[in-house]
């Protein structure tokens, strides 16, 4: 590379449970820079979730965060004019946002409520391990499971 590695940006814990992983969290769920907004949301869903489970809602957000970080990928690489899913390991940074995206993601497709809402029942089935987040982590392991005997033509 022609240009030195980008410096890793440090975040501020957030201001409610000083935990620098809700604040990567509330910073994916973000749009348009309106991060009260963000934070209302995150915390709204927060206090859903322990109404629902009756458990600490931080707690239950992590499990369910490490039930959909996923483990593996398969990346697609040309070998003689053919193209192969290739199973790969993730780097644990991508892993953590992977995760987090598919949550945000799959809560957003969810309709007719709030998104705090929409959220908490997101949160609350990965906990669970249920839910579309918790379904496309099986779908991209099932397939690099399938693609192992390619796993030689790693890059």
């Amino acid at each position: 590379m022609r240009k030195a590695r980008a410096k890793r940006h440090l975040l501020s814990p957030d201001p409610k449970h000083k935990d620098e992983l809700a604040e990567r969290f509330v910073n994916n769920i973000m749009r348009q820079g309106k991060k009260s907004v963000a934070y209302k949301i995150f915390y709204d869903a927060l206090e859903t979730v322990e109404n629902k489970t009756k458990e600490n809602g931080l707690d239950v957000w992590k499990k369910a965060l490490s039930n959909v970080t996923p483990q593996v990928e398969v990346r697609s690489r040309r070998v003689g004019g053919a193209t192969f899913q290739i199973p790969q390991e993730i780097r644990q940074d991508r892993k953590i946002s992977m995760g987090m995206k598919w949550m945000i993601s799959y809560a957003k497709q969810r309709k007719g409520k709030p998104m705090a809402e929409k959220l908490a029942d997101e949160i609350v089935a990965a906990y669970k391990e249920e839910g579309g987040s918790f379904k496309k982590k099986e779908d991209i392991h099932r397939m690099a499971e399938a693609n192992k005997a390619f796993s030689h033509f790693r890059f």
